[in-house]
C-alpha cells in the first residue's frame, strides 16, 4: 500500500486571518473539523494520528485544518466562539470546493469539532451530504463538574507543562510512554497556554441544543463507551437531538480518535460513508542507515556532524535525509525528529 502524502494550502477568514489546511488522498471531499489543539505538520509526524488520517483518506480527499491561533494558521484578536469555529470551517469548505470543482462535502467532526461540524450542517444543510460526529457533546457544562473545569483551566493557564501532561492522561490514557511524551510536546508547540485555556473554556461553555433540530444530513454519532473527556451520555444526547441520527458505541476510553482502537473507529466512519474497510498499511520502513540518520537528526545534529559521527560524506547525509523525508512524506527535519520521538522507525 502506497504512502499517503499531504499537500498544504491556505485560505482566509473575513478579517484576513490566514487558515492553513492540508489535503490528502483523492475522491469526494471529507472535511475534518478538529477537536483539541492541532498542528498540520506535527500531526502528520505522529504515527498513530497519521495512520488514522491515512485510513480516512483512502477513497476520499481528506481535508484537515488548523483553527486560528493553532499550528500553521495565523492568530486573531477575536474572542473564541462557536461562530468563529463555524466561520473557519465554512472558509475551508468554500475554498476547497472552489479549487477542486466539487460540490458538497462530507463532514467528520471530533470532540469540539463535532459541535462545529453539527453547527455548520445546521446552518448550511444543502452543502453537507453526510455527517459523522465523534466524541462530541451538546452542552459543555455537562461534560465535567464546575470544580473539575476550574481545576483543569487553572492548570493550563498557570502551569502549561503540568496542564498538558494532565490533558494527555485524560485524552489518551492508553498511549504508550513515547506517544504520550510526543503528544505533550505536540500540545505545547501547537499554541500558547492562554489560547489553549481559551479554547477549553469555549468547549466548556458551548451549547448547541437549539441547532441540532435543523440538521438534515444523514448523521452517525460515534462515542467510546468509557471516554474520559466526554461521557457516553453526551454522545447519546447528541444523537437524540439530531433528526434520524444513529448512535454507535465503541469500546475504549481514549478521547482522541487516533488513540486506542483507532482502526475500529476508522472502519465505522468508512462504513457509514459507503467505503470498504481498509487494512492497516505497513508503516514506511527506513533502512538501518536511514534510521541512524533519523536518530541523529532527532538529537539536533547538523549534516556535517552526522557525517562525522557515521564516518560518511556530508553529501551522503544530505541524500539520506532527503530520502527519509520523501519516504515519510515530510517537508522538514523537525517532522523527522517528531516522528522518531513518537516511536516511528
Amino acid at each position: 500500500m502506497t504512502v499517503v502524502k499531504q499537500r498544504l494550502a491556505t485560505t482566509r477568514l473575513s478579517d484576513g486571518t490566514e487558515i492553513a489546511y492540508a489535503v490528502a488522498g483523492s475522491g469526494p471531499l471529507l472535511v475534518h473539523a478538529p477537536g483539541w489543539l492541532t498542528h498540520l505538520e506535527r500531526s502528520w509526524a505522529m504515527p498513530p494520528e497519521r495512520g488514522f488520517y491515512e485510513a480516512l483518506a483512502r477513497g476520499r480527499t481528506l481535508v484537515r485544518y488548523d483553527r486560528p491561533g493553532c499550528g500553521l494558521s495565523g492568530t486573531t484578536s477575536r474572542a473564541l466562539s462557536m461562530d468563529l469555529e463555524v466561520e473557519t470551517l465554512a472558509a475551508v469548505v468554500a475554498h476547497v470546493t472552489s479549487t477542486t470543482g466539487r460540490d458538497g462535502v462530507e463532514l467528520f467532526g471530533a470532540s469540539l469539532g463535532a459541535a462545529a461540524a453539527a453547527s455548520f450542517a445546521a446552518a448550511d444543510p444543502g452543502s453537507v451530504s453526510r455527517l459523522v460526529l465523534y466524541g462530541g457533546w451538546v452542552r459543555g457544562r455537562d461534560v465535567a463538574t464546575a470544580e473539575n473545569r476550574e481545576h483543569v483551566l487553572g492548570l493550563i493557564g498557570e502551569q502549561w507543562g503540568l496542564g498538558s501532561d494532565v490533558l494527555a492522561g485524560i485524552f489518551a490514557p492508553s498511549a504508550d510512554a513515547a506517544t504520550r511524551a510526543a503528544f505533550i510536546d505536540y500540545q505545547r508547540e501547537s499554541t500558547t497556554p492562554q489560547h489553549a485555556r481559551n479554547l477549553l473554556t469555549l468547549a466548556y461553555d458551548l451549547d448547541i441544543t437549539d441547532r441540532l433540530g435543523s440538521i438534515t444530513a444523514p448523521t452517525l454519532v460515534i462515542h467510546r463507551e468509557r471516554d474520559r473527556a466526554a461521557p457516553l451520555e453526551q454522545g447519546r444526547a447528541l444523537a437524540a437531538g439530531i433528526p434520524g441520527a444513529s448512535l454507535e458505541v465503541l469500546d475504549g476510553r481514549d478521547h482522541l480518535p487516533y488513540m486506542g482502537d483507532a482502526a475500529a473507529l476508522a472502519t465505522s466512519v468508512r462504513r457509514f460513508l459507503g467505503l470498504p474497510a481498509v487494512r492497516a498499511g505497513a508503516a514506511a520502513a527506513l533502512t538501518d542507515r536511514q534510521r541512524q540518520v533519523a536518530r541523529l537528526v532527532t538529537q539536533g545534529l547538523t549534516n556535517r556532524e552526522i557525517a562525522a559521527e557515521l564516518t560518511i560524506t556530508e553529501r551522503s547525509v544530505e541524500s539520506h535525509v532527503e530520502r527519509i523525508r520523501d519516504r515519510l512524506g515530510f517537508r522538514s527535519r523537525s517532522q523527522v525528529a517528531a516522528w522518531y520521538t513518537a516511536g516511528g522507525r
